[in-house]
């Protein structure tokens, strides 16, 4: 498939059951036209259609490997790609790549959620820029168009997935009104029907006034607003010119009062027990009562009632008997049972009303006031409590099972704080409104007789055969029967998502079903615990008596420098395809990785994508430097080369055990750091300056090959988190067959590995670390070779001497014969003439002195300390004595005029006589090391001026 100039070499393979190497034969290719530059959009556009034609991502039902199935969270059709299904997909990528690497059947089904309130409104939307009003087609001829718009754009998030990397089955690709699954949705309402779960009554409900449909409870978002509390007064009837105020945070619905409440242990409006009150303007006579519920601190102690706009005045209004007035139209205009107003919205309405009340006497006060207002989850406008005709399921049966087995961890959410969360929402959990008053999703399999009976079933046939034999009457014919106008609530689809994207509602007994579920993982969003994760888990139990996976990751949410969740709307999130285009796919999937721990929000920063792609070019350098060494058989490895192999071969394997149980926890982005760090910090920094051969020499074979087979494990470690990248540098390290791939390449298993010799070559870093800072501060160039003396029980310097020499460009020494014990500060002249016992502070105990150590030449020490062993370095350096003893001179003074301050203070007898004990001693201490200071300087100024 790629042409390549190739030798074969004799090197060593490590094998896995005894550790050892074996000499195997490896093909190395000699490539000399690899750009010195990685082009990731020529990489990436290759490599994904190589993976679709080969159809590396396609899964069928396989007895001999074990499943390991992610459904993917529909996205909306109406979505495009944004940052936080760039998180979730790479998580759900990074776990499907790996779990096919390690064997399993890996099938990962994508596919998209028809989003009734979204979709229907981007229609209207849609028709009303052509002129047509959806009042104006009729229930088909709307649907035609919804379908064309769906055809259109609905699977435009999924090509763009696509950019991203991801390996998706895409042969699965459903939508949740695909009609097989539209069918099992049905079959579900009528079976849950049949069981007595589903009912249909008027409730209080969430209405969105902008899509024209109720919502559940769990689709109202609540929002902290600065509004204003409005004092009205109420006049008592027969009181004259009595009145009772009420404050009110919505003056528009005054005009559907039907009564006032004050709490019954008030004592300010006890005396008006039995009175009757005229609401403002309409002037209805309604009841004043007493109850509870009203909260004497709040505003004034006296709250008006409106059953038909508010929750609680609904309880309230059940409790007394209260008359209801709806006041608004389903669009939040005021109809005419408002009286005033009339067809005006419902925010104008507040404005015009205080003028009315102001004219007219009533409006006693108004304050600024910050309250909670609820807001529809898809079109983000106020909600408005009202009564409604809805269908219900009941909830508290289906979430037994879902709460307890997410209690006793039989599902485990990650991280487990949600445990806490999800139980709250379950033990207080309400029927689900599940009907919408819409016309895209699934119409609701409810048909009506002129007689008001009610028939449910799948279909207008098996309606009429359920009608006729209900009625006993036979002559009845479809057009006898009216199918509800509702649809049902887009989650009532998607919770069925594991189970009927397999067909198992449809078919239980199906080998998909059968084969793939449970399913393994869900990745997900928490906002949507409740709205998702929970109702799966009902529908799980409820119609496959399992649970419909057994993990749950939850990622955070994507956030800006500024806190802020990433919104178009506020204009702070960058287009994800942009973000590909600047910085690569595998850059961008290592930047969304970097900062995102499970369940914590990601504080998201381009420069987290630049830093993604700024790895993928090192990966590229490593592999580019390695793939140019010339190897010669005949020359033997060196012994340097020899234990860095080793190392890295026992590093490698505990890092690979790292990484697993990185994943068994679902510490995604603690694994990628792992493996990031292995490659950036050890293998590229370390491995490769280790056992890279003299400039222009060539390589020995059996290092290379190691480093070959180090790189293999290296690419196969990264491939989930990075796919292009290592598709590309894996296909160009040996030559490969057509049809093979990265893809389907076995994951590394962690052999045996020696922790000692992993920890000897920490403490040897250690050592060549402080080697190139005192270099790098002395500018002492590469080229100059440095002495090091060590004790000769140094073993650990006997072991790596080699390693150490030549990645320090030192010659250490290690035969005295006498230990050395480090009390020194940096920078002691050293001259040959001098006797070393009496350098101070240099090195106070015996150095034995050569020739070959000591010259007459003016040396520099530095000493440090690694593990249990000293280290002193003694360099000849060029100095400028002069511009040196200025400032020892110079040095010396301040010393000297310190001194005298800190004597002058302990021959103070008033001082010496009141101060604390402790503090003398402090003096004395400063006296001290003053005075070891100014000797040390006289004895450097002494020996460079002889």
């Amino acid at each position: 498939m790629f042409g390549s100039e190739c030798s074969e070499h004799l090197s060593g393979k490590r094998n896995a059951e005894n550790g050892h190497y074996e000499q195997t034969l490896f093909k190395f290719i000699r490539r000399m036209d690899i750009p010195a530059k990685y082009d990731p959009k020529n990489v990436e556009d290759k490599w994904y259609q190589y993976w679709l034609n080969k159809k590396f991502f396609k899964s069928v039902p396989d007895e001999n490997r074990k499943p390991y199935t992610i459904v993917i969270p529909p996205p909306n059709v109406t979505g495009v790609l944004h940052m936080g299904h760039m998180l979730n997909n790479t998580i759900q990528d990074i776990i499907i790549r790996r779990a096919r690497m390690r064997g399993f059947n890996a099938c990962w089904v994508p596919g998209t959620d028809h989003a009734s309130i979204a979709t229907e409104a981007r229609v209207v939307a849609k028709l009303a820029n052509e002129g047509i009003k959806k009042s104006d087609l009729t229930r088909d001829e709307f649907l035609k168009h919804a379908l064309e718009w769906k055809t259109k754009h609905g699977d435009i998030i999924l090509e763009q997935l696509k950019k991203l990397g991801v390996s998706c089955d895409w042969d699965r690709t459903k939508f949740t009104m695909d009609d097989e699954m539209s069918e099992s949705v049905i079959k579900v309402f009528v079976d849950l029907f049949n069981k007595g779960q589903i009912y249909r009554g008027v409730r209080m409900v969430n209405w969105d006034p902008q899509a024209k449909t109720a919502l559940s409870d769990e689709e109202v978002i609540y929002q902290e607003v600065q509004s204003k509390l409005y004092f009205v007064k109420y006049k008592i009837e027969g009181e004259g010119n009595h009145f009772i105020t009420i404050a009110t945070t919505r003056p528009e619905t005054i005009l559907g009062d039907t009564a006032v409440c004050v709490n019954p242990g008030d004592e300010r409006y006890k005396h008006l027990k039995g009175k009757k009150i005229i609401v403002p303007l309409v002037n209805r006579i309604v009841p004043l009562i007493y109850d509870a519920y009203v909260d004497p601190e709040f505003g004034t102690g006296a709250l008006k009632i409106t059953p038909a706009h508010d929750i609680n005045d609904y309880e309230i209004g059940l409790r007394y008997n209260l008359p209801v007035i709806d006041i608004f139209n389903d669009d939040g205009t005021l109809n005419e049972k408002a009286e005033l107003f009339i067809g005006e919205d419902r925010f104008k309405v507040r404005e015009e009303i205080i003028v009315k009340l102001k004219e007219e006497g009533l409006l006693e006060d108004i304050k600024d006031y910050v309250n909670k207002v609820g807001y529809s989850e898809r079109t983000h406008v106020p909600i408005e409590p009202k009564l409604s005709v809805q269908w219900f399921l009941k909830m508290k049966d289906l979430s037994k099972p879902a709460l307890e087995n997410v209690m006793n961890d039989n599902i485990q959410l990650y991280p487990a704080k949600f445990k806490n969360t999800y139980r709250h929402w379950m033990e207080n959990i309400k029927d689900w409104c599940i009907s919408r008053q819409l016309w895209w999703g699934q119409r609701i399999p409810a048909y009506y007789l002129s007689t008001g009976e009610t028939i449910v079933a799948e279909n207008a046939e098996k309606a009429l055969t359920l009608a006729r034999l209900k009625s006993g009457n036979q002559s009845l014919t479809i057009k006898d029967l009216r199918q509800d106008e509702d649809v049902l609530d887009t989650w009532f689809s998607s919770w069925l998502w594991p189970i009927s994207v397999f067909d198992g509602i449809r078919d239980p007994n199906n080998k998909d079903i059968q084969y793939y579920y449970p399913t393994n993982d869900l990745i997900t969003a928490p906002e949507i615990l409740f709205f998702w994760v929970a109702r799966m888990i009902m529908s799980g139990y409820e119609f496959m008596g399992e649970k419909p996976f057994s993990h749950v990751y939850l990622t955070g949410i994507v956030r800006d420098k500024q806190g802020r969740k990433m919104s178009k709307s506020l204009g702070n999130s960058p287009d994800p395809l942009d973000l590909i285009d600047k910085y690569s796919a595998d850059g961008v999937r290592v930047g969304m990785l970097l900062c995102s721990p499970a369940g914590n929000d990601l504080p998201f920063d381009e420069s987290l994508t630049e830093q993604g792609r700024n790895f993928g070019n090192k990966i590229w350098n490593a592999f580019r430097l390695v793939k140019n060494w010339q190897v010669d058989e005949t020359i033997p490895q060196p012994s340097y080369a020899t234990i860095s192999v080793n190392w890295f071969d026992q590093l490698q394997n505990q890092t690979i055990e790292t990484i697993d149980k990185h994943f068994e926890s679902y510490r995604i982005s603690d694994a990628l750091m792992t493996v990031f760090k292995l490659f950036r910090d050890e293998f590229s920094s370390w491995y490769l300056e280790m056992i890279k051969p003299e400039f222009q020499k060539p390589i020995d074979a059996v290092t290379y090959q190691a480093t070959i087979l180090f790189f293999d494990k290296l690419l196969k470690l990264l491939h989930p988190f990075m796919p292009f990248i290592t598709e590309e540098i894996w296909h160009c390290i040996e030559e490969r067959e057509e049809g093979e791939s990265i893809v389907i390449e076995k994951m590394p298993k962690a052999g045996k590995y020696d922790v000692t010799l992993i920890n000897q070559f920490e403490l040897v870093k250690e050592v060549i670390s402080h080697i190139r800072t005192i270099r790098k501060e002395n500018e002492i160039p590469l080229k100059q070779i440095i002495k090091i003396y060590t004790d000769s029980n140094n073993q650990l310097s006997a072991k790596f001497i080699d390693i150490i020499n030549k990645l320090a460009f030192v010659n250490i020494t290690t035969s005295l014969s006498v230990s050395l014990e480090y009390n020194s500060i940096e920078g002691t002249k050293v001259k040959a003439t001098d006797n070393i016992n009496t350098i101070e502070p240099g090195c106070r105990k015996i150095i034995e002195q050569t020739s070959e150590d000591i010259s007459s030449s003016i040396f520099n020490s530095f000493a440090f300390i690694v593990g249990q062993h000293e280290y002193i370095i003694i360099f000849e350096k060029e100095i400028d004595i002069d511009k040196t003893i200025k400032e020892l001179t110079d040095e010396l003074n301040y010393q000297k005029g310190f001194l005298e301050l800190v004597i002058k203070k302990l021959n103070n007898e008033r001082f010496v006589n009141s101060a604390p004990a402790k503090v003398i001693e402090i003096e004395n201490n400063k006296k001290a090391d003053t005075e070891s200071k100014i000797h040390t300087l006289e004895k450097r100024l002494e020996n460079l001026k002889k």
